[in-house]
């Protein structure tokens, strides 16, 4: 037998209780590094990357008897966590100073129950506090005196988020398999998620619903002189104008042309325009989303980027306050700083005689600041090329909004000269910045070219009427959401909080329960058909007002009001039978959204079916699982060939394109994305080629690359 040499352990060194470092630990590594240069020497910074002890994935977690959540560490934070240990052990003090919110209260509390138990409870001979600070911006200020303000974790807030992580476990957790069984594997249920997609789902319906109306528009060219201006038909007979077909159209044309046009009145008014409130987390993703079409996910990542630190070449420092708030509130200091800068660099005349406040809605928790910038004198302009162009766009709609939020009213001259022609009433309105005010930087708030009437007229006097043009018009659906709009009625509606609103609309993406169209958001058949089953079957959970009661549940539990495990036993006394019930009366409708096509498996020779697979529709092979050939959906005719099929292929990055079946015999690529409905591509009406979405000065048009058609429409 080989020897075996004997190995002398190392003693670890113990560090001296003199040369003990404080440690401090946050969520995120980016903000580690920027905390750690702020605190020098004698502290240790250490990031949990996000929650360390969680309830586990592979199983409910949850006791359905007494609602004893069964916490596990996570699988990929066991390195993590024992080296928060080991820098605890040889710690004098620690400090959690995770996120300020319920799911960084709830980090705080899992990591401090594990240094009690495996880390304190092991050391004898000297004891370390455990305290608790939040940072509400990463900045050398806000950080040296907050971690003065050392505090204990606040058990209601993670009381609250035990309830809801709890709550929302139980439901997906056995939400999920009924949906596996009856409909298709691998979908998800969501207690806020599912509420999401009814909305998306009704939407929809509404809008297949719809019966266009026919009117008409009707506009007069009006002259006095050199004074020309133009007018539209508001009423007749004293009543609002309602022309709905041509016959009345060209019946009031020539009522107009045969009659005669007076002045009737002119009005002029000065109208001041408030700025709108600072940012909070929904108006912030509705902007985003609005000016540059950035997903609600997106947004928040760069709003996280800019909170936890940006290396602006001499220093590193957050640029924004905390980005999940639902406050508009500001702190008295902030508030003295804008308005100092305000009158530094625009004068005394922008800034009102007192700061401007705004009320919070009656569900805000007002936790937090609004979002603002950390430091206000940090211009996007002098600190951009220390920023991605998307952080600079993000940073600079901030920065303007708080700015402007604490400047004076912008002020209008607003005219209206309304022309009467026998029962008709035609009017014109203008409008004039005479003191620009908050729009001296709220570029974004600005209005479009100014409209000037004549300013010479009199009541009584004469016109002449040059021109007459009539419109025909349709009235529209009710637009699709878009994550801007869904946020919005979320909001509203009280579904969800800040937290949540990015991470419910992303999963309904991820779960191809709705597709992006534009930037709208479109009710797969998949997602049609789970919400169908849902909304049949939990009428009372998957609903507005439970939802939004559920929150407001919560908020009484942070606010020290209930006990979470009451909410969970009064929510699961009226989940479980349902969910009974729904087991044994739903039909399974697995498979039927295989269909059959007219392509042919070229391995086998059997006819191709479309499925509907976990990243959207695919075709297979009938013959599976003898073979088990699957393609993309050929996505409609080749518009530069035209005898090959777009179809959706990967480039070597990674990156989605779209071109030819043919290819490379055929060139076609392009990285428009196809146009789909009811998930069927949407062929060219002209040349049958399919057609693209392409934004075009920020409007999405479905577009048709075929160079010998090139027909375009309006995205609906």
């Amino acid at each position: 037998m080989a020897s075996v040499k004997a190995v002398k352990k190392k003693k670890k060194t113990q560090v001296k209780p003199g040369k003990l470092k404080k440690l401090v630990i946050v969520e995120s590594p980016s903000k580690a590094s920027t905390i750690k240069k702020y605190l020098g020497k004698d502290y240790e910074v250490k990031a949990s990357v996000g929650h360390i002890i969680d309830l586990p994935k592979s199983r409910m977690g949850v006791n359905l008897e007494t609602f004893d959540p069964d916490y596990i560490v996570m699988r990929d934070k066991y390195k993590i966590l024992k080296d928060l240990r080991e820098s605890a052990k040889n710690s004098s003090e620690i400090i959690l100073a995770s996120d300020p919110d319920r799911e960084g209260e709830a980090i705080a509390w899992h990591i401090k129950r594990d240094f009690e138990n495996n880390v304190l409870s092991k050391i004898k001979d000297r004891s370390i506090p455990i305290k608790r600070v939040k940072f509400m911006e990463i900045t050398e200020s806000e950080i040296k005196k907050e971690i003065e303000h050392q505090e204990n974790i606040d058990e209601n807030l993670v009381d609250a988020q035990q309830g809801r992580r709890v709550i929302d476990r139980i439901f997906g957790y056995q939400l999920s398999p009924l949906l596996w069984k009856k409909v298709k594997s691998k979908l998800s249920a969501g207690r806020v998620q599912s509420v999401a997609l009814r909305l998306v789902c009704e939407r929809e319906e509404e809008i297949e619903k719809f019966v266009p109306q026919e009117y008409w528009e009707i506009f007069a060219d009006l002259q006095k002189n050199k004074a020309k201006f133009r007018a539209e038909l508001v009423k007749i007979d004293g009543k609002k104008a309602l022309v709905t077909n041509e016959k009345s159209a060209l019946k009031i044309e020539r009522e107009l042309l045969e009659g005669s046009c007076a002045v009737k009145d002119i009005k002029k008014k000065m109208v001041n325009r408030n700025p709108y409130a600072p940012f909070i987390t929904s108006s912030l993703q509705q902007a985003a989303n609005n000016l540059y079409g950035y997903p609600s996910i997106k947004t928040m990542l760069i709003a996280q980027q800019l909170y936890e630190g940006i290396d602006l070449g001499n220093t590193r420092t957050g640029l924004i306050t905390y980005m999940r708030t639902d406050s508009t509130r500001v702190s008295p200091i902030a508030l003295d700083l804008v308005r100092e800068y305000v009158e530094k660099n625009y004068g005394k005349n922008y800034i009102p005689l007192k700061p401007n406040f705004y009320s919070n809605k009656k569900s805000s928790q007002d936790a937090h600041e609004a979002i603002r910038p950390s430091n206000v004198d940090y211009h996007p302009e002098e600190i951009k090329n220390h920023l991605s162009p998307e952080q600079y766009k993000i940073y600079s709609l901030i920065w303007k909004r708080f700015v402007a939020s604490q400047m004076s009213p912008s002020l209008s001259e607003q005219n209206t000269i309304e022309v009467e022609n026998g029962n008709k009433v035609l009017s014109a309105a203008s409008s004039k910045i005479v003191f620009d005010g908050f729009l001296r930087v709220s570029d974004h708030s600005k209005a479009g070219k100014e409209k000037e009437l004549p300013e010479n007229l009199k009541i009584g006097e004469k016109l002449e009427l040059t021109n007459i043009d009539k419109e025909q018009k349709f009235t529209e659906p009710p637009a699709r959401y878009t994550d801007a709009s869904l946020v919005k009625i979320m909001e509203e509606l009280g579904i969800g909080r800040p937290s949540t609103y990015a991470p419910t609309i992303f999963t309904l993406s991820k779960r191809y329960y709705v597709k992006k169209e534009g930037r709208s958001l479109v009710p797969t058949v998949l997602g049609k058909s789970v919400n169908k089953l849902l909304v049949e079957n939990f009428p009372e959970l998957i609903h507005t007002s439970f939802t939004a009661e559920m929150e407001g549940q919560l908020d009484n539990i942070e606010e020290g009001k209930g006990k979470w495990k009451t909410l969970v036993k009064n929510f699961y006394s009226t989940f479980h039978p349902i969910l009974e019930k729904a087991y044994e009366n739903i039909d399974s409708i697995k498979g039927s959204f295989d269909q059959e096509t007219d392509y042919v498996c070229e391995k086998c020779g059997k006819k191709m079916v479309k499925k509907l697979g976990r990243f959207g529709i695919f075709i297979a092979c009938s013959g599976w699982p003898e073979c088990r050939n699957a393609k993309p959906l050929p996505l409609g005719k080749c518009p530069l060939c035209k005898t090959g099929l777009v179809v959706q292929k990967k480039g070597k990055r990674g990156r989605i394109f779209f071109g030819c079946s043919n290819y490379p015999e055929c060139g076609f690529v392009s990285y428009y994305k196809p146009a789909e409905k009811n998930d069927s591509p949407v062929p060219c009406p002209k040349c049958g080629s399919v057609l693209f979405f392409r934004k075009d000065k920020g409007l999405s048009k479905l577009v048709c690359l075929n160079e010998e058609c090139k027909y375009e429409e309006k995205e609906n």
